[in-house]
């Protein structure tokens, strides 16, 4: 599988049928991101990610949302998938704006903060 930076995928816990494995990224270890948030005018934290990857995937593939469970612990972003497969499509979506400070600079830079919560 390709670089999947600044995500990481784990099987989960205690998973169920419908949720295996964990997309998470550690929010909290990623300052280049956040401060990157902040410029921009949003959170940085863990739920403002998830807001945002959510986003982007109700914008680019909003079919893939019936599969993906959305969370957030302290300073991880967690989303639940079923299996590989989901994993990699949620990844192929999110990737061209999150895998790189300067990506995510580009994206941000086109949000608008009161289109959002965090």
């Amino acid at each position: 599988m390709p670089a999947t930076f600044p995500f990481q995928i784990a099987p989960l816990p205690q998973p169920t049928p419908e949720r295996q494995l964990a997309v998470f990224a550690d929010v909290g270890g990623l300052e280049d991101y956040y401060q990157l948030f902040l410029d921009y005018g949003f959170g940085g934290t863990a739920a403002c990610w998830a807001e945002h990857l959510e986003t982007i995937v109700e914008e680019h593939q909003p079919a893939l949302l019936e599969e993906l469970e959305f969370a957030s612990g302290g300073l991880s972003f967690i989303v639940c998938v079923p299996n590989q497969a989901v994993a990699e499509q949620f990844l192929a979506c999110v990737l061209p704006f999150f895998s790189s400070p300067e990506r995510l600079q580009k994206y941000l830079a086109l949000a608008d903060p009161g289109d959002f919560f965090e």
